[in-house]
């Protein structure tokens, strides 16, 4: 591991990447990750205001980092574990506070926008500034040696605030709810919204053009949001938070269904123990009535978080199998649930946009931002 003399009197700021292969879609989401992290590391220096900017990764990025970031490898002889290895990071930056971002938690994330989070460290005292404190992407703390006092760790930065606050009492502060603060790339469908909207950053923006997928099924989706007329279903891991967002900057009317907030934080994904509504529905009619005829009954267009689902009923399809579910490639997935879910959405009479927890909290909140801009430029020409 590198060794660095960063300036004491200035927060660190620490970014993570890894836990992707390079191949299929994974290749693309990890490609995708890169380059939202060289993106924010490079937003990080413009500000002036860290004084040591690091990326911790499994292996080094393609392209080249940014004058003046440091790159720390982890140990691939030893298995991953968050906690010791943001410790490490925090330990080897010798900062006293430390502002820590996924690589995929701040692709709208601006050099403004981390000043502001690094000023919100200059005051004394425990304090923890996240985005969502049920299921965090980024987070700042000081004192920065609080991190050494966690125990039991979570195993992902999602449980780090709740942590903290369960742990050792720190006051959690989070972030205004805003696009920026709540979209993550955590699919391939989140990147879909990217490119429709043109966001992110350079090297980003880049990258899902060059990709050019399909977007007219999540742009049909989307343009629901503006019809006074219409109605949506959301359904997952969304909170009331974003219905009242739904509420008041969508105007067509919102059927929500939300379930197992906090599910993976949790570890209810893994140890069977999610329960869904929807996936109760799915289980005792079956996808075809589901998709074809019940759905289609509630709405004009669907954006379904399918992650509670898939545990809910016992599936465990790889992270290529969901990536691939998200964009509708039936023909791709192996898991034969899925793939039967995946064709039966598909093949609904109304568009039914299929991904993770991104897609209805942040993508969300993206795809309204891109379409109520498309429908006030179409009433200008």
């Amino acid at each position: 591991m590198t060794s660095c003399s960063p300036d004491a009197n200035r927060p660190s700021f620490i970014v993570m990447l890894g836990g992707l292969d390079d191949t299929g879609l994974e290749g693309l989401m990890r490609r995708a990750l890169e380059a939202a992290a060289l993106d924010v590391l490079e937003s990080a220096l413009e500000t002036g205001s860290f004084g040591d900017v690091v990326l911790v990764a499994d292996r080094a990025p393609v392209e080249p980092l940014p004058n003046g970031v440091r790159i720390t490898l982890d140990d691939t002889a030893e298995p991953f574990h968050f906690g010791e290895r943001l410790t490490e990071a925090v330990d080897d930056s010798g900062c006293g506070r430390f502002v820590y971002v996924g690589a995929g938690a701040a692709p709208l994330l601006g050099a403004a926008d981390l000043a502001s989070l690094a000023a919100r460290m200059d005051a004394d005292g425990p304090l923890c500034v996240t985005n969502n404190f049920y299921s965090a992407d980024l987070f700042a703390l000081r004192p920065a040696g609080l991190v050494r006092r966690i125990e039991p760790w979570p195993p992902a930065d999602n449980g780090v605030p709740r942590a903290l606050k369960e742990q050792l009492d720190v006051v959690i502060d989070e972030l205004p709810r805003t696009t920026a603060t709540q979209l993550n790339l955590d699919s391939p469908i989140d990147l879909v919204a990217i490119g429709l909207a043109n966001a992110g950053g350079p090297r980003l923006r880049a990258l899902v053009k060059q990709w050019d997928p399909d977007s007219a099924r999540l742009a049909a989706a989307a343009r629901v949001l503006t019809d006074r007329h219409g109605e949506v279903l959301i359904a997952g891991r969304v909170s009331s938070r974003a219905w009242r967002y739904l509420e008041s900057e969508t105007a067509c009317r919102v059927r929500l269904l939300s379930e197992e907030r906090g599910m993976t934080a949790a570890g209810r994904d893994t140890d069977f123990s999610a329960r869904s509504m929807l996936g109760q529905l799915i289980d005792v009619v079956g996808v075809e009535r589901c998709f074809h005829e019940l759905i289609p009954q509630l709405c004009d267009a669907a954006f379904i978080d399918i992650r509670p689902v898939i545990a809910h009923l016992g599936w465990q399809p790889s992270r290529a199998d969901r990536f691939a579910a998200d964009l509708g490639l039936a023909d791709q997935i192996e898991d034969l649930g899925l793939r039967g879910l995946v064709v039966a959405a598909a093949a609904a009479p109304v568009p039914v946009i299929l991904g993770g927890h991104s897609l209805v909290v942040g993508a969300l909140m993206l795809l309204n931002d891109w379409v109520w801009s498309e429908h006030d430029r179409l009433l200008t020409e």
